[in-house]
């Protein structure tokens, strides 16, 4: 069906996909978030190098959504085993229904797929199925194509010096006792910040000093009810808009004080 796709490349995507998915575990088990996304531009770039720019594209996009399809599954089954500890389920009997599931639908999910690519215009901007990500990862595809000479400047040295930073803290974080370990960065924890935005690190901020205070006055009280409390501050019921968290509060208060600052300037100037 993809041509340009050659088997190697499904081989290789195969071989890594393993540390991914461990990586996209381990971040799901800290920060709750699913990277599945990041994972697969990291595809996007790297994979399909070797195909050059005329098959490249093709094979940057089947190689990204192979990617995607098997890290993903990493992130779901940690946050099925995080609700399993809350509800005393048996994580040997979720692992044994994720591999049944993930057996069925190795066998339905190849026609659903076919299913919407013979019977539906997937893709029509008019359309009723219009795929609007498949246009911004062409467009990612396309750019990846011309190699790291297209990503803006000082990009891949900027990589390089985060990516040696990681790898530092988290042997420092390993080798140090323990009582000082505790206190290192986590680079994963630090990272999703710059990624969504500074929103979620004022949340878990927030978050992480009342739980920290909390284990201090009465720690087994708060192992009990740290879960529902924290439930009950993401609850959307508080809120039409479910990420209406902490954060507004600061946020509001910037806002304001830029409003004052912006009328400010507009009467000094008539």
């Amino acid at each position: 069906m993809f041509p340009e796709l050659k088997w190697y490349y499904v081989v290789v995507a195969y071989i890594l996909a393993p540390s991914l998915s461990f990586s996209n575990a381990y971040g799901a088990s800290l920060t709750d978030m699913n990277m599945t996304y990041n994972y697969g531009k990291v595809a996007l770039f790297l994979l399909p190098a070797m195909a050059g720019k005329n098959n490249g594209v093709i094979a940057r996009l089947v190689s990204c959504g192979l990617i995607k399809s098997i890290v993903s599954i990493s992130s779901d089954l940690m946050h099925d085993f995080k609700t399993g500890h809350l509800t005393l389920t048996s994580p040997r009997s979720m692992l044994l229904s994720r591999a049944i599931g993930t057996a069925i639908s190795c066998v339905v999910a190849p026609f659903m797929f076919f299913l919407f690519y013979k019977a539906f215009d997937v893709g029509n901007p008019d359309g009723e199925y219009k795929a609007p990500y498949a246009i911004i990862y062409k467009n990612m595809a396309i750019l990846g194509v011309e190699g790291f000479s297209a990503l803006p400047q000082h990009c891949l040295q900027l990589c390089y010096g985060f990516f040696l930073f990681a790898i530092l803290a988290n042997l420092s974080r390993d080798l140090s006792p323990n009582n000082i370990g505790k206190y290192v960065l986590l680079p994963m924890a630090m990272a999703v910040p710059f990624l969504i935005g500074a929103y979620f690190a004022i949340d878990m901020c927030l978050g992480s000093l009342v739980v920290f205070a909390w284990h201090k006055l009465n720690s087994r009280k708060a192992s009990l009810m740290v879960p529902v409390v924290d439930s009950s501050f993401i609850n959307p019921c508080f809120s039409q808009n479910p990420s209406t968290n902490l954060h507004e509060l600061p946020s509001n208060q910037l806002k304001l004080i830029k409003q004052t600052v912006l009328v400010a300037e507009s009467d000094k100037h008539s």
